[in-house]
């Protein structure tokens, strides 16, 4: 078996980002954070923080606009993930000028983890997001980086309580709105499982250059199948409201920031099917249930269970 590959996480604090984090370090690679020296006192962040180094994390003080420090701490590992969020997606460009001059990095995964941003057809504001990260992409290709594009489609944790309802605390117990006529196919992905498939794939030479989906078949819904199997879970049968695409665009338009920026991810996902709309082809894309079936992920149908 050869040595594990040191992986570095960027952004190892955010949403998806200490999930990533706790399965680098349970999976037994070298695993690195890099963090500001103002995270590390933050109430929140500092709980997390704690247990990283509980996991054998690594800490490295360092910060996205310091290149030196970027530089110091890429010198260090294999491999860079980078999970910064939405504001700093376009400061990429300071790991990729890094990653340069470091010289070393085996394998760069920019900040993805949603939608494939190459095949879209959102609206804004969700449609400057994508073309961002679609920029990172261009960028990553042009320098001859060795890259892995993680396509994990919907955070089952940010949907998934819900029931994908705007503004909601729990899911529906008597009406549900449903945008576009629900019958595209999403996927709802739980964090921990997308943790576990990012990692599986940091040394795998099958997903290398390549975008890595995370579409198990059993996750994959339309809204139409998702809210009948909430009725069936909840013995009731739901009034159903479909919203037309339409007024759908209408309350993008309207809505403030940033119920306007998920709206509009909405409707790219439930009214366009972009998350199913195109066929995985392989100069381009691997799936990562097929690549790894020894992973037990959790699938909505279990995942709903909690809620009910």
């Amino acid at each position: 078996m050869a040595e594990k590959s040191k992986i570095l996480i960027i952004g190892g604090t955010g949403y998806i980002g200490k999930f990533i984090v706790e399965a680098s370090a349970k999976s037994g690679h070298p695993t690195f954070a890099l963090v500001r020296e103002s995270t590390v006192s933050d109430p929140v962040k500092g709980k997390l923080i704690e247990s990283f180094k509980n996991s054998g994390v690594i800490l490295l003080h360092g910060d996205l606009y310091d290149h030196e420090s970027l530089v110091k701490a890429i010198k260090q590992v294999d491999v860079v993930i980078s999970t910064v969020g939405h504001f700093q997606l376009a400061d990429q460009v300071k790991i990729i000028a890094a990653i340069k001059e470091a010289g070393n990095v085996k394998r760069f995964f920019p900040s993805e983890f949603g939608n494939d941003v190459d095949r879209v057809h959102a609206v804004e504001p969700a449609k400057s997001a994508f073309a961002t990260k679609a920029q990172i992409r261009r960028i990553v290709e042009a320098e001859g980086i060795p890259y892995t594009y993680v396509s994990s489609n919907f955070f089952a944790g940010y949907f998934l309580p819900t029931l994908a309802q705007p503004e909601a605390t729990a899911p529906p117990r008597d009406k549900v709105i449903i945008l576009g006529d629900g019958n595209p196919k999403a996927l709802f992905n739980k964090e921990d499982d997308i943790g576990t498939y990012t990692i599986k794939a940091v040394d795998d030479p099958r997903t290398l250059n390549k975008i890595l989906y995370i579409k198990p078949s059993g996750n994959t819904y339309s809204f139409n199948e998702l809210v009948s199997l909430w009725e069936k879970k909840i013995g009731k049968t739901l009034e159903k409201i479909y919203v037309p695409e339409e007024q759908v665009l209408k309350n993008i338009q309207e809505a403030p920031i940033p119920i306007n920026v998920v709206l509009a991810i909405a409707h790219s996902v439930f009214v366009k099917g972009d998350h199913t709309n195109f066929e995985i082809e392989p100069s381009f894309g691997v799936e990562a249930s097929e690549l790894y079936p020894d992973v037990k992920y959790t699938t909505v149908d279990e995942y709903l269970n909690q809620f009910v």
